[in-house]
């Protein structure tokens, strides 16, 4: 099982807003299985060792701090139990966070007056887990769907067992007269009471999430719960063959070419859109004018390429300036440009070069011509 935490727009928010003398980095690729999560211990080890070198100019009692807190998690024989495929840790002399993440990341260390966030953007970017209604008359169950494990069900109280238990009868096809309560016509308020008591019964594991919900599920009771449900994250697409013919490992297999699908339909909404605006003089894949952009608040969507790595600074009106090299003074710009955007409210993906109209570090798309 991957224990995943994704951050939300909150966290990214509130890590954007931190600054200071000290900001640590740091990504490192992880096992889930805990048996042989002594390798990724030994890699941060390496990786904090980069750091503290970093840091050498900086204030002793600062860097002491950050080295104490990352050793300490080094040491947590508690936290290394429950891994994912990558984890992200940012450090301050006053706190640490972490983040388990599902996509696999290569190890990196920046320290800078902010952290580096970019990589982050990949795992909020792309939807790499999901839950899985399978929905039958006759059974209802929750899987749980990642990235590279197996899928499993969910146990979550209050679920009814089917759509008989939940109208408190030995069958829905009951019938005698009770107002509308009777024939093919009583059959659908059952299945509407049915479906409202599932949508129940999920708010406590869906509260507060922003992970797709796949109904797994055939005419009539899809459509029914669709005219029900609550959840905000509930995916266009449905996996329409009967669940209760399926396996949790084969609704894992339907779910991931859906949140794949779901990735890629957007992914082509923003490019088409950004064809769109270009004739509107309302586009650029230039770093200094998204610069600007980003830091007077006019961009509206933004594509980053996550590999990017170029060094510097940006002045309060957006102007840039590159380093020679990577160094605490210094920071991502891309990075930076994403940062801003986001405060601003623009959606920002993080994605590979070959996404990224014109084949650039990013492409942004104005709010108004800018």
């Amino acid at each position: 099982m991957l224990h995943i935490d994704i951050p939300t727009q909150a966290d990214i928010e509130a890590l954007l807003h931190s600054r200071g003398s000290a900001r640590v980095s740091i990504y490192l690729p992880t096992t889930p299985i805990t048996i042989e999560n002594q390798g990724d211990r030994i890699a941060l080890k390496n990786l904090v060792t980069e750091a503290t070198n970093q840091l050498a100019e900086h204030n002793k009692g600062e860097v002491a701090a950050i080295e104490e807190m990352l050793l300490d998690l080094i040491d947590d024989d508690e936290f290394w139990k429950y891994q994912a495929n990558s984890l992200a840790i940012f450090a301050t002399p006053e706190y640490l966070r972490t983040f388990r993440l599902p996509n696999r990341l290569e190890p990196i260390v920046e320290v800078s007056d902010r952290f580096y966030l970019k990589r982050l953007l990949r795992a909020v970017t792309v939807p790499q887990s999901a839950f899985v209604l399978a929905l039958a008359q006759n059974s209802v169950r929750v899987v749980e769907v990642s990235a590279d494990m197996p899928a499993f069900e969910v146990k979550v109280d209050s679920l009814p067992e089917s759509a008989a238990s939940a109208a408190g009868k030995t069958s829905i096809k009951d019938r005698s007269p009770s107002g509308r309560i009777q024939g093919s016509e009583g059959m659908k308020v059952r299945l509407t009471q049915y479906a409202r008591k599932i949508d129940q019964a999920l708010r406590d594991l869906l509260g507060g999430r922003e992970t797709p919900l796949i109904i797994a599920a055939t005419e009539p009771l899809l459509s029914i719960y669709r005219q029900v449900q609550s959840y905000p994250h509930l995916a266009n697409s449905a996996i329409t063959t009967n669940p209760e013919a399926m396996s949790d490992a084969e609704l894992a297999t339907a779910a991931r070419e859906i949140l794949d699908e779901l990735f890629r339909q957007e992914l082509a909404d923003i490019q088409a859109l950004f064809n769109q605006r270009t004739n509107e003089n309302r586009t650029t894949t230039d770093i200094s004018q998204a610069a600007r952009a980003a830091t007077y608040g006019a961009v509206h969507k933004l594509l980053v390429d996550i590999d990017d790595a170029k060094p510097g600074t940006i002045d309060d009106d957006g102007v840039i300036s590159f380093a020679e090299g990577p160094c605490a003074m210094s920071y991502n710009i891309i990075d930076e440009i994403a940062g801003r955007a986001l405060l601003t409210g623009a959606r920002v993906l993080g994605v590979r070069r070959d996404d990224i109209p014109g084949g650039g570090s990013l492409a942004a798309i104005m709010r108004y011509p800018f």
